[in-house]
This record gives structure tokens, sequence and C-alpha cells, in this order.
């Protein structure tokens, strides 16, 4: 299985910004720790963070014939990017929605994900092991469609 993990805007300054909400983990700590739990598995991942909505869209769009799924964590454009909802909407691949924080418990803005419907679930509130915990999901669910 092969799955791409998606990074959106500001997760390049994981364990800088905002330690006391984000904790002090970095993004590097992060994908590591995810690579070595997909090695484990028998899985490969494609991480790639970005700043910029276009490259996470071009991103997703590659992703149609070149992942078994995918692992996002949208930022901020979780609450505002149509054009990344419907990115990967049309991408076809089962998604997994991560949050390193609780969303019901910030701002009430950031209480609705545009991505939310799109995926098959979301796991939030469990800072960097949330994209090991995504990684599962995914796993689980393409061993139960193959048998």
């Amino acid at each position: 299985m092969h799955v791409l993990v998606l990074h959106g805007p500001n997760l390049n300054l994981l364990g800088q910004r905002e330690p006391e909400l984000y904790g002090r983990e970095t993004l590097a700590d992060v994908d590591a720790a995810l690579r070595r739990h997909a090695e484990a598995r028998g899985c490969t991942v494609d991480i790639r963070q970005s700043n910029h909505e276009g490259v996470l869209i071009d991103a997703i769009q590659a992703a149609r014939g070149a992942c078994d799924g995918l692992v996002v964590n949208a930022g901020g454009y979780t609450h505002t990017s149509v054009a990344l909802r419907d990115a990967l909407l049309a991408c076809d691949r089962p998604i997994v929605e991560v949050h390193l924080t609780n969303l019901a418990k910030r701002e009430p803005f950031r209480h609705r994900s545009l991505i939310a419907d799109v995926a098959v679930g979301t796991i939030q509130g469990f800072g960097g092991h949330g994209y090991v915990l995504a990684l599962d999901a995914l796993l689980a669910l393409h061993t139960s469609t193959r048998t």
C-alpha cells in the first residue's frame, strides 16, 4: 500500500509555533515516526508539506493513480478552501483527515471542516500521533476492502 501524506500551511513551524497548543514535536519528528510506522507495516508513504494551496491541489491530483489513500492535515485550508475540497473529492481515493488539536475545543471558525464530508474519517486531538492513527485506519480500510 502506498499513501500520500499532506501537511498544509504553517505545519512546517510545528514545534516552534504556539507550542502550548501544538507541542514541541517538530514536523520532522512527526514524519520520522510516520515513516517508521509505515515501514513496520509494509507500507510506503510520500510525505509533503506546502504553504501553497495550488501545490497541495497538484499533489492531490497527481495522487489519483499513484497512491492507495491519503492522510491530509489541510491546516487553515480545512476551513476555507473549496478548491482543496474539490480536488480531494475528485481524487477518488480514501482520505483520512487529521488535526493535531481537537477542533471542537478551538475557536468557533475552526469547528467546520470543508473536507470532513469527503474523508472516510477524521482524527483530531492526538498531536503528531494522529498521523499514525490515520495510517492505521487507511491500512485497516484497505485490508477490509480486499477481503
